[in-house]
Parts: C-alpha cells; structure tokens; sequence
C-alpha cells in the first residue's frame, strides 16, 4: 500500500527498497508527542516588495551557466517577493515567496541578522522561492562566491544588500497590522500539466492546493498556490527580468478575484518536473504567459469553492540536518561540470567554499495544510513519498512540498536514481544517500507538528 502512494508507475521492487530505508525512522518520529495545535484566533498580514533590480545595476539573470553572466538587457515583467506574517498572539511566522531563481547559503542568515531588532528568529521564518530562471542569480546573492568563474556567476554585493534589504523591508511591513482570518485548502489533480524529464521515470506530482485566506469579515486577503514544475519556458538567449509563469499565474489570480488580494506561488517538488506547454502561438515568453494564466484560471475556479474556517491550527518547526560528506557525481564533468566550466580542482574550491555541512527543514502548518520545506530540488518521488506519509501518519489532507525552501544545497535524488546518472544526479553534492537522510531529517521534524484534531 504505501508502495502505490510513492508514485503508481514505478515498479514494486523499487518502491520497497524505498521503504525499507526510510520506514525504521518513521517508527521512531512519529512515536514523538506531539503538542496540541494552537486554538487561539488567528491574525495575519501580507504586504508584498518589488524586488526588480535597477538596470544601472546590470543585474545577471540565474538558470544557465551560458549565460556567462552576461547583465540582463531589460524587464519584460516585474517580479516581486510576497510575504504573509501569521500570528496567535503568542508566536508568529512569516511565510515569504519571491519570484527569483533560488537563495544561497547564508543569505537567510544576514536576512535574520538585518531583523534581529525586531525580535524574529530563524524558525519563524521560511523563504519560498519560485525558481524562475529569468530573475536574480543565486550566484550574485552568495558572498561566499569569490571563484570568478563566468558560468557559476559573480557575488554582487549591491544586488545582495538591495535584496536583504527589501525582504527585510517586507517582513517588518506584513507584520504591521495584522487582521483575524479565517482560512481552509483545496487540492486537486490536474493531469498534463507537467511531466517527468528524466529518462525511464514516469513519477509526477499532480497536486494543485490552493489555501484560501480571508479576513473574517468575509474580504479576501491571500490566496496560497502550489504548484510543481520548473518554470524554463525561458531560455539561456531570453535576457529580460520576468517572474515567468508563475508571475503570471499570480497576477492573473489577482486580477480575477480583485479586492486587493495577495496571490503566493511557491514551488513543489520540482527536481524532475517540467512544465507541458500549452497550446499557444508565439515563442518562449507567450508559451509562459499562456501556461500561467491557464493555470491561474482553474486555480481562481477551485478558490471559489473554498470556504474558510475561522480559528484554524496553526504552528511551525524546523530541524536541523547534519548533511553526508559533499562529493560530486562521477557524471559531473560531462554535464554539470562542462556547462559551468568546473574542473575537478575547481570543484574542490566550490564545494568547500560554497556547499555547507548542516542544513534546515522547516515546516508550517495552517488548518489542514501543511508546507514541508525542502532546502534543494528535491525529486517528485521522494517529495510524494514524503507527502503520503504524512497524511497517513497526521491525518493532515493537504500536505505539500515547498521546495528550495530557505537555500538551494543541491538536488535530491533517492539512491537509485543518483546512480542513474543525468543531468540532475550530476547538480547533486553530497553522495548517493542525500535523498535518503533529507526524507529521514523532514519526517523527524513533521513529527513535532500537532497532529490534527
């Protein structure tokens, strides 16, 4: 049974070696207490930050390593960073999603550093980028980046102050004023909208949730979307600023339900995971704009039959994960490796430079939602692996992945899928086992989430 929730197309034999890794653990976490889920009224405030970098600036864009950061030549859309800072009146988070390609490690800790007056901690908050590849280079944000190598990228200490600087800005704004709400979530399949690009794997991820949250007046504040593919519509030749499809989409959420509302994208379990076009005319940036707003219309249909609940559960945690030694893949250099110009002497500085030692999962639970935070591209099979265990486990229907959740360490492959090889095995630093001890370390800390009541 659990085998067939992993994902419906992979074989038996596959499926139960995944369990017999992971399935000691989860025996030990969820026999963990868990306290009871907050039943004080909710309050909540969103603000959202135009996070455009100035073009005397010449920002470089992230995604593609022949770009040869190579400045962005001008905007085609803006994109944004969008937080909502929920609170009990005893505790508080602030959910953040911004429209760029990925954070480095270290930049939510001079995010936390720059709030430190304000009270906030590292565990109330969690930063979901979209992954865009038209926005900030996740290289230019990593002070740690002084390899001056083209493909990687260049650490630009402007853009880096400017981004601190303005996701600080609207976190302390989202916190200001904060409302009761009420809220609930939906989630539904939606079939041929995305595919599995690794050869030989049909695993794909369906889920499109949708977390409603209304002032309890009845007005709409937020609107919460999951949803898991790689917005590359753009490619490496597109130069110009965009927050892709999902900038779309959440603009044409907005659009449709009016009232001033905040629309939230925040990426799943996207390491596998491409968008499928829909039918259109035109090139890369009518292909994003038709996939976005045809999404943001049957994501608008489904939030009509949402009916929020006041007083929902609310609570949070994250865990620390010791991480397995950083290595790279003995494909790196065939793929990785030859796009972003890294010889295995290179690798040795970047690694030891640029991949850290210990990481995050943080998690989130709003009524019956629950945001597992993912710090890499984790791949549809584990991410829906994840996700079915804690619905099982919890009784918490909408489980979703939020990945890239706080910084980017890699990708997350389970061990047999490392040894494949490709693409996304290459882009993955720490061995054949990451997959397995990300999965153990995000279930360990969903077990100190209440279970529902």
């Amino acid at each position: 049974m659990i085998s067939t929730n992993i994902e419906g197309h992979r074989t038996m034999k596959s499926n139960l070696l995944l369990v017999i890794i992971i399935f000691p653990l989860l025996i030990f976490s969820f026999m963990v207490t868990s306290p009871k889920a907050s039943a004080a009224p909710l309050k909540a405030g969103v603000a959202r930050i135009d996070l455009t970098p100035p073009m005397e600036l010449k920002a470089t864009l992230g995604g593609y390593g022949d770009r040869m950061s190579k400045p962005a030549v001008g905007v085609h859309d803006r994109i944004f960073a969008k937080c909502i800072v929920i609170s009990d009146g005893t505790k508080r988070f602030a959910l953040v999603t911004a429209d760029v390609l990925a954070f480095p490690h270290g930049f939510k800790s001079a995010l936390i550093d720059s709030l430190a007056d304000a009270g906030w901690k590292s565990n109330q908050i969690m930063l979901l980028p979209s992954h865009s590849h038209s926005s900030i280079d996740m290289s230019a944000l990593n002070p740690r980046n002084t390899l001056g190598i083209p493909q990687i990228g260049f650490f630009h200490k402007e853009l880096f102050d400017l981004t601190v600087t303005r996701l600080a800005q609207v976190i302390a704004e989202a916190g200001k004023n904060p409302i009761a709400i009420s809220a609930n979530t939906h989630t539904i399949q939606l079939q041929g909208w995305n595919r599995n690009r690794r050869q030989g794997n049909t695993a794909n991820d369906a889920d499109l949730t949708i977390t409603r949250i209304d002032k309890v007046t009845g007005h709409p504040l937020a609107v919460l979307v999951n949803w898991t593919a790689h917005p590359t519509f753009m490619g490496s030749d597109d130069m110009m600023f965009s927050g892709g499809w999902p900038g779309h989409l959440q603009r044409t959420i907005e659009t449709l339900i009016g009232n001033g509302v905040t629309a939230m994208y925040y990426n799943g379990a996207q390491g596998d995971q491409s968008p499928v076009p829909r039918k259109h005319s035109g090139g890369s940036w009518e292909r994003a704009e038709c996939y976005g707003r045809q999404l943001g219309i049957i994501a608008h249909k489904e939030w009509q039959k949402i009916k929020p609940i006041p007083t929902p559960a609310f609570s949070y945690h994250a865990e620390e994960i010791t991480l397995p030694t950083c290595t790279w893949h003995p494909d790196f250099m065939k793929t990785g490796g030859s796009e972003y110009g890294l010889s295995e002497e290179i690798m040795e500085k970047v690694l030891s430079l640029m991949s850290p030692q210990k990481t995050v999962s943080g998690s989130l639970r709003l009524g019956d939602l629950l945001i597992v935070g993912i710090p890499g591209e984790i791949t549809a099979q584990l991410g829906m692996f994840i996700k079915s265990q804690v619905r099982q486990t919890t009784g918490i229907d909408h489980v979703v992945i939020g990945g890239l959740a706080n910084e980017w360490i890699s990708y997350i492959l389970s061990a047999e899928e490392y040894k494949k090889g490709g693409y996304e095995a290459s882009v993955s630093f720490y061995g054949h086992t990451l997959g397995q001890v990300i999965v153990q370390g995000a279930l360990k800390g969903i077990s100190k989430i209440p279970a529902a009541t």
